[in-house]
């Protein structure tokens, strides 16, 4: 799960670390208020959790309260529906630092991230000028170590002052790390000010959803997702991913989806979402058929082939869906497996003729959602 700025900015300041006063407003009738807390200039910041928002025009600096006015309406009346802006002072930078704690696959070790060339264009430093980073190894059996910390501050050439502090952050984050069993927390641009103090700049914390049963505080809301398709998926454990394609597609087991959806852009088809009721969700078709009806699609395409999940079992879902739901749209379906022989005589009973070849499957759906 991944959190807003805000929420991010709120758990720093629990935790000693810095960060500008601000103040969150949820519609435009609450920005004089937060103009009278926070005065101009200042930054206003969109609430979204798409990255690149000062590329994209959903954080801007304004130098006064008219400019601060402007830009709150016109991101509030934006296509993206953003929900809350934060109204943040703005800070007198002098240096940009970048700092982050995430996992590293290939070591399976924690790992702490620092550059002194912060701010928008990180991605592009990792790519062009990857040595610009240091990255630093955390054995997991004993966390970050004060030692580690100290040597990475003072190898910034630094002044002493702001490396003290940065070596505080770099612990603290790493306690933010653990505590929240978090894949990343992240501060770009950590500001260092004129007055050499150090201040969190922006702030990403992404928690592991296999652990949101011991992070209650940040329960996920209807408002935090995009779609209703999104949520609802959510709220099952279906795995799911809206896109906006041509062809609705329902898979049994994440490797046998991730093969259909490339076969269907082999065959210059486009998908509508990915959704994968395989595993513990084998008995969820009527849930899943119901999310996917609610996505906007030309055809519908269930691929399952059944081991412990029974193909049987998921024909008699898939059944009792088109039954209840009565789709507006074609259905196409490949089942194979566990008591496939079952599962054939009851997709007939409804009226549905299974294909036993899954590129052909694929076919059909493309170019019924071609139309042809």
């Amino acid at each position: 799960m991944k959190l807003y700025e805000y929420q991010a900015k709120s758990v720093f300041k629990e935790e000693g670390i810095a960060i500008p006063n601000s103040l969150l407003i949820s519609e435009y009738s609450q920005l004089e208020n937060a103009l009278e807390e926070v005065g101009a200039p200042c930054v206003v910041k969109s609430q979204v959790l798409s990255g690149g928002r000062g590329k994209a025009g959903l954080v801007v600096f304004t130098p006064t309260e008219e400019d601060a006015r402007r830009e709150t309406k016109r991101l509030f009346e934006h296509e993206l529906n953003i929900k809350n802006i934060m109204i943040e002072e703005a800070i007198d930078i002098k240096q940009e630092i970048y700092v982050a704690i995430t996992i590293d696959p290939v070591l399976a070790t924690g790992l702490l991230m620092v550059s002194v060339e912060g701010g928008v264009d990180i991605e592009t430093l990792a790519v062009d000028s990857p040595e610009k980073i240091i990255k630093e190894p955390i054995d997991m059996r004993y966390g970050l170590m004060p030692f580690q910390a100290s040597q990475v501050a003072f190898s910034l050439g630094l002044p002493n002052d702001i490396a003290k502090q940065l070596r505080k952050i770099f612990l603290k984050l790493y306690n933010i790390f653990k505590k929240y069993d978090a894949e990343l927390v992240e501060i770009n641009p950590l500001f260092i000010t004129n007055n050499n103090e150090v201040i969190a700049g922006d702030g990403k914390l992404m928690i592991d959803d296999n652990s949101m049963h011991r992070q209650l505080k940040f329960e996920k809301q209807e408002a935090d997702y995009k779609t209703e398709a999104e949520y609802d998926a959510a709220q099952e454990g279906i795995p799911f991913i809206q896109f906006d394609g041509d062809i609705g597609l329902m898979c049994a087991g994440a490797g046998l989806t991730t093969t259909v959806y490339d076969l269907i852009h082999y065959e210059g088809g486009t998908i509508a979402n990915y959704l994968e009721f395989g595993g513990p969700n084998y008995k969820k078709a009527l849930q899943s058929m119901e999310i996917c009806l609610k996505v906007p699609s030309k055809v519908i395409l269930i691929v399952t082939f059944g081991t412990i999940a029974r193909a049987d079992v998921m024909a008699e879902g898939i059944v009792e869906a088109i039954n209840r739901l009565k789709p507006d749209r074609p259905i196409v379906t490949c089942i194979r497996g566990t008591n496939e022989k079952e599962a054939v005589k009851t997709l007939r009973s409804a009226g549905l003729e299974p294909i036993f070849d899954t590129e052909e499957a694929v076919r059909k759906a493309v170019a019924l959602a071609k139309g042809v």
